[in-house]
């Protein structure tokens, strides 16, 4: 597989220009882009687009309802976006419903993302790859094929998460696209603490919904401790 590895990077993934990465859900701004937002946020500056409000990770919770589920994922987004380096000013939540943007109209969400990006003077939109197997995700990169259709002056990347996770034969299947594998070098320990603040998907504060959400193990290890990648939307 050809990569590139960061002295042959371009200048956004050395935080000398400004990005902005769309997430489908709370958690997936670390996870899979934890590292470049922390280089982003001590460089040019970032922003963080979060598409859904996050409430249906525990649908049988009658503690934690989808509004209060929902307003406790955005509390924990704002902190992760802190410990990597930004500030609560850094985070747009649409608060769409979650596990429900195949239900949302492409067009219309594409001109409020391009609102909010043009707003934020970025010119490099960073998305989940259309490989993930998540509907949101999916939906995510549709919208971002819209977007990129309005603003062709832009320049868009893919990163994954579940096909990251799930894929059996991923790197093969993404060696077509030539990724850039980001080492989350010193940076590794802001991407870590990152990922642990969205403490609901980890299990550490919904009791009463054993069937809820949980991040395995392996999978935060995995995100936390491997190289980041990218590449350029097809």
């Amino acid at each position: 597989m050809n990569v590139a590895h960061l002295p042959m990077l371009p200048a956004v993934f050395e935080g000398r220009e400004n990005l902005v990465v769309l997430a489908p859900h709370p958690d997936d701004e670390s996870l899979g882009c934890g590292a470049l937002l922390a280089r982003a946020f001590a460089g040019s500056g970032a922003h963080v687009i979060c598409l859904t409000d996050g409430s249906a990770s525990h649908p049988k919770s009658r503690q934690w309802t989808p509004a209060r589920l929902a307003d406790r994922r955005c509390t924990e987004m704002i902190e992760a976006i802190r410990r990597l380096g930004g500030s609560a000013g850094d985070l747009t939540w649409l608060g769409l419903p979650d596990s429900r943007l195949y239900q949302a109209d492409v067009p219309t969400i594409a001109a409020t993302l391009e609102q909010v990006i043009e707003g934020h003077g970025a010119r490099h939109v960073l998305a989940p790859a259309a490989e993930d197997h998540h509907e949101d995700h999916r939906a995510t990169a549709e919208f971002a094929r819209e977007l990129r259709a309005r603003r062709p002056d832009w320049v868009f990347h893919s990163y994954p998460v579940w096909s990251r996770w799930d894929d059996p034969v991923f790197l093969q299947s993404i060696a077509r696209h030539n990724p850039i594998l980001l080492p989350t070098g010193h940076l590794h320990t802001k991407k870590r603490a990152a990922i642990h603040a969205h403490e609901t998907q980890l299990g550490r504060v919904v009791t009463d919904d054993p069937s809820g959400f949980t991040l395995p193990p392996g999978f935060v290890e995995k995100f936390a401790s491997e190289d980041e990648i990218f590449w350029r939307m097809p």
